[in-house]
């Protein structure tokens, strides 16, 4: 009988990029050339102790590192298979456990989050428009999976942002979502419009004009309890701007299971170049970039999963 032929392991780079976590860390071994038992040995050099057997298991992807310890483990195996620091954290997303676990009985923390004010500058105006919204930072939603379109006008400004979006509630009682919109330099936020289009309705909407940033909250059906998952569609309509825009941002304050990012431009107004890009913070250089090509539709995209915390975009050059 002929033998069965393995599939190649796509690029390294690439799967450091889109995970999931499992093929990038068998991605990285393979690459390196590195026997389990010798992964083994490294990390106990650097006094973290972790099995043969949990380390073939995450690269099947039949276990994830969760405890504390795992988590260590997996920072210092960066540094083992000698890549670029968050490469393989980042690819684990928020901490997930099934219902009636630890974390469902309040014994273990919840999903992990980092403030708004990290993502979003200046963090001054974002800490004043939230003050005015009482009620936890932490809205209790993550990202389940997140479809976003923005749409580039022949002006070259933004015109339009449209999101379908499911999110899941790791803790009781969640009704309401926290859209968070900020304009291109010298756009009037007095003039964008907040559309909650599917299973949510408008809440209190707050606007800071010189920060350019705009809150909305968006009012849930239903309440939601631990592990539920809701789907909704909302959408701004941009204010143009005087000057062309160069770029979309989003901002993930909790881990993200999947991400689609669409841009489309007008046919009268295309981009010489595009690329995708990741970073930590406003204003920090990027971690991790990656040319796109425009399609014969006139669009762009990119596609993310196991997002950590991050600013994930897409930027454009005009000339």
């Amino acid at each position: 009988m002929p033998r069965t032929r393995r599939a190649p392991l796509p690029d390294l780079a690439t799967v450091l990029r889109t995970g999931p976590f499992h093929l990038a860390l068998r991605t990285a071994l393979t690459a390196r050339g590195l026997a389990l038992h010798r992964v083994q040995e490294h990390l106990a050099q650097r006094g973290v102790h972790v099995g043969v057997t949990s380390l073939s298991y995450w690269q099947q992807g039949r276990r994830r590192p969760e405890r504390a310890e795992s988590l260590r483990a997996v920072r210092v195996l960066e540094d083992v298979l000698d890549l670029p620091a968050h490469s393989l954290t980042r690819l684990l997303g928020p901490r997930t456990r099934p219902a009636g676990s630890a974390a469902d009985t309040g014994a273990d923390a919840a999903v992990p989050t980092r403030p708004y004010r990290d993502l979003i500058a200046p963090a001054s105006a974002v800490d004043e428009l939230l003050a005015e919204l009482p009620g936890p930072r932490d809205t209790g939603l993550h990202t389940v999976v997140h479809l976003e379109r923005i749409r580039i006008g022949a002006e070259r400004g933004l015109l339009r942002r449209d999101s379908q979006h499911a999110v899941r509630a790791h803790r009781d009682g969640i009704d309401r979502y926290l859209a968070i919109y900020q304009g291109d330099p010298g756009c009037d936020v007095r003039r964008v419009a907040v559309r909650a289009e599917e299973n949510c309705r408008p809440g209190r909407v707050r606007r800071d004009q010189a920060s350019r940033i705009v809150i909305a909250e968006l009012l849930l059906d239903r309440r939601l309890r631990t592990g539920e998952t809701h789907l909704l569609g909302y959408g701004f309509d941009d204010a143009p701007s005087p000057t062309p825009s160069n770029e979309y941002v989003r901002g993930f304050n909790a881990g993200a299971g999947q991400y689609v990012l669409q841009v489309t431009f007008h046919p009268a107004a295309l981009p010489v170049r595009c690329h995708r890009f990741t970073s930590s913070a406003p204003g920090a250089a990027p971690y991790a970039s990656e040319e796109l090509t425009l399609d014969g539709h006139h669009c762009v995209h990119l596609v993310a999963s196991g997002l950590a915390p991050c600013l994930l975009g897409i930027r454009w050059d005009w000339d």
